[in-house]
């Protein structure tokens, strides 16, 4: 499972011109489902992403967690994360979870961030979207669940 997150100080997803998730300061989270990925990967990620100390304190230090400054989520799957573009120009998507797993997996990540006491909004599985955020930092970090 790979998650890109990027802290901001607003985010929002709209799906036809329909705002369906907006947020303050937190992160915006891209989430690629790959084939062979479980729960256990949500898991790890899920730890990972509100505990890790990104967040600027007093001395503009990066010392306080999403929890820390009860930010909230904005979870957007995006299964482009799981592509290959080492051969040819064409990405394969063949690493990606089948759409009906991506979805399940999408849907535990969403409830185990709003388990650890997150707001979180999210995208719509599958929908062609529009994703405005901006970027505080900018911060942005790349984890895959096979490296933590």
């Amino acid at each position: 499972m790979i998650a890109v997150i990027q802290r901001c100080s607003r985010g929002k997803v709209t799906v036809a011109n329909n705002n369906i998730g907006e947020i303050g300061p937190g992160l915006v989270i891209f989430l690629g489902v790959k084939k062979g990925d479980s729960e256990t990967d949500a898991d790890l990620l899920v730890q990972k992403i509100v505990h890790l100390r990104i967040f600027n304190d007093k001395d503009q230090k990066m010392n306080h967690s999403l929890k820390d400054i009860n930010g909230a989520a904005l979870v957007i799957s995006q299964f482009t994360l799981c592509g290959n573009t080492k051969k040819g120009r064409r990405p394969s998507f063949l690493n990606a979870a089948a759409p009906e797993k991506g979805k399940e997996l999408y849907q535990y990540f969403i409830d185990k961030i709003e388990e650890a006491s997150i707001i979180v909004e999210s995208g719509e599985f599958g929908a062609m979207m529009n994703v405005e955020l901006v970027n505080d930092g900018p911060v942005t970090f790349v984890l895959d669940s096979n490296k933590l």
